[in-house]
């Protein structure tokens, strides 16, 4: 009898847990340049989201590429991250960007642009991918951004 009460309260739990919501993705802020090296632009971004279940889960950053001046220039970089329950969080979408690749012979009018306005427009593009005891859902991220040169 203690067996049936003990199994009975476990599933009665695990079946009130909102698990079958997802996550909410708000969107991608932030983006700008974190540092500036002789070979790369380190550029950040903060995906951010809104968790309403009790359980957490696992977010995984798959294939998102950096757009610089509408050339695609480098992926995101990212560990999978663990999501905390009931909870709003954000996870860093960080980019090392080849200077060669700003600064090539194929992007020499966006170079001109980019030098007189001080400015370069980035995206970030591509999917991150949640998963929690089964259940799975995918992210379409697309933000576009106005940088300033610093």
């Amino acid at each position: 009898m203690k067996r049936v009460i003990i199994l009975s309260t476990i599933l009665l739990t695990l079946f009130n847990c909102s698990v079958n919501e997802k996550p909410e993705f708000l969107g991608v802020e932030n983006i700008k340049i974190l540092e500036s090296t002789p070979k790369y632009v380190i550029l950040t971004a903060d995906a951010l989201f809104e968790n309403p279940n009790i359980i957490g889960g696992e977010l995984e950053v798959n294939d998102i590429k950096v757009y610089v001046n509408d050339s695609e220039m480098a992926s995101v970089s990212s560990k999978n991250f663990e999501v905390p329950g009931e909870k709003n969080f954000s996870i860093p979408l960080i980019a090392n960007v080849p200077v060669d690749s700003i600064f090539g012979d194929e992007n020499l009018s966006h170079l001109i642009g980019t030098l007189l306005t001080k400015k370069m427009t980035v995206q970030y593009k591509g999917v991150i991918n949640y998963k929690v005891l089964g259940f799975s859902h995918t992210y379409n991220v697309d933000k576009t951004e106005e940088v300033k040169i610093k």
